[in-house]
């Protein structure tokens, strides 16, 4: 079995909203690569994420907003011979994509972007305070190229 590349958007699409985190690497100034999952929100060709103020990834993330952003999901152990070490395999549907993280600092923007990315997990409506908004450090990222793959499916 072989993987194919996923090209579609309507598949892209699909792997990025069946995820519930996915994982965010960057580069610190030491030219060291840094990664961590993230809680995250899908609209429209943008990635929106929020967290604190300060820290490790938003000092990277200043001065370096280059990103990419793996998505994977639908996992699922397979062999052909139980016996064969060698032919066990993952299936798994990834997404791989590219952007350039922008800090919003406008509080009806970043309410718009909480909103959307709390309906990555929920139906619901929800509210929020302005104090809560006002100290949340929001962001966007502008995908600028995707890269999908697909083994199994």
């Amino acid at each position: 079995m072989r993987f194919r590349s996923i090209a579609q958007d309507s598949e892209i699409h699909e792997v990025i909203r069946s995820c519930h985190w996915c994982h965010i690497a960057m580069v610190d100034p030491e030219g060291k690569p840094y990664v961590i999952p993230m809680n995250f929100g899908f609209d429209n060709n943008m990635i929106y994420m929020h967290g604190a103020r300060l820290g490790k990834k938003i000092s990277i993330l200043k001065q370096n907003p280059d990103v990419c952003i793996s998505f994977s999901t639908d996992h699922a152990l397979r062999f052909q011979n139980e016996d064969v070490a060698c032919s066990w395999s993952m299936k798994y549907r990834s997404v791989l994509s590219f952007g350039k993280v922008e800090f919003i600092s406008d509080p009806f923007e970043k309410t718009a972007a909480l909103r959307i990315i709390m309906k990555q997990y929920s139906d619901k409506s929800f509210t929020f305070n302005p104090p809560s908004v006002r100290e949340v450090n929001v962001w966007k990222i502008r995908i600028t190229k995707t890269e999908g793959r697909a083994f199994g499916y």
